[in-house]
C-alpha cells in the first residue's frame, strides 16, 4: 500500500512539474490569437466571395460586375493562402462558415433585390467590410501570435486596400425617374352645347 501511495504521489508531483504546453480553450473572439484571427478572417473572406457572386446576378452595372469578379478571384486566392498558413502553423483548416455579423450583412444584401438598390448596398458593404478587414490584418500583422499568419496578414493588406479604393470609386447611376404622365387631352366641344 505504501508503494502505491509513493507512486501516486510521485506521478502527481511530476504532473505538476510538467513544462509542456497546457491546453487552454481557443478564444475565438480575440483576433490577436490564431484561432480568433483565422475564424474572423475566414468569415470575412467568405462574405466577400458570396456577396460578389450575388453581385454577378443582381447587378446590371458593368463596374460592379467587374469588381465582383476581382473580389472572387482575389479572395479565393486569399482563402487558399489562409488554409496553407493555418496548416503550416498546425492549426485546423478555416471553417467555410460565416460568423453572425457577415451572415447578417449577406442576408440584408440579398433582401436589397437587384439593380441600383443592390448596387448601393453592395458598395456600402464592401467599403465597410474592407475597412474592417484591413484593420484586422494590420492588427494581426503587428501583434499576432503565429508568424505564418502574420506574414499572410501583411501580404493581404495591399490587396484589400486596392479593393477598398475600387469600392469607393464605383460609379453607380440611379435609374432615370419615369416620365410624368401626359396631361389629359382637352375634351372636344360638342356643337349646340352651352357651357
Amino acid at each position: 500500500m505504501r508503494k502505491l501511495a509513493i507512486l501516486v504521489g510521485g506521478a502527481i508531483a511530476l504532473a505538476g512539474c510538467a513544462t509542456g504546453p497546457r491546453y487552454t480553450p481557443a478564444d475565438m473572439n480575440n483576433p490577436l490569437l490564431a484561432p480568433g484571427f483565422v475564424a474572423q478572417a475566414s468569415s470575412a473572406n467568405q462574405f466577400e466571395i458570396q456577396s460578389a457572386q450575388m453581385a454577378l446576378s443582381a447587378s446590371q452595372n458593368p463596374g460592379v460586375q467587374s469588381f465582383a469578379n476581382m473580389l472572387i478571384a482575389d479572395h479565393t486566392a486569399m482563402g487558399q493562402q489562409m488554409s496553407a498558413a493555418a496548416a503550416a502553423a498546425h492549426l485546423p483548416p478555416p471553417e467555410p462558415a460565416l460568423l453572425p455579423a457577415q451572415q447578417s450583412m449577406l442576408d440584408q444584401l440579398r433582401a436589397a433585390g437587384t439593380g441600383y438598390a443592390f448596387d448601393q448596398m453592395f458598395q456600402q458593404d464592401q467599403i465597410m467590410a474592407h475597412q474592417q478587414g484591413i484593420a484586422l490584418m494590420q492588427n494581426y500583422s503587428a501583434g499576432g501570435d503565429v508568424p505564418a499568419l502574420r506574414t499572410l496578414a501583411a501580404g493581404a493588406i495591399p490587396v484589400m486596400q486596392k479593393h477598398l479604393a475600387t469600392a469607393q470609386s464605383l460609379q453607380l447611376v440611379a435609374p432615370a425617374p419615369p416620365p410624368p404622365p401626359p396631361p389629359p387631352a382637352p375634351s372636344p366641344n360638342r356643337a349646340g352645347e352651352r357651357g
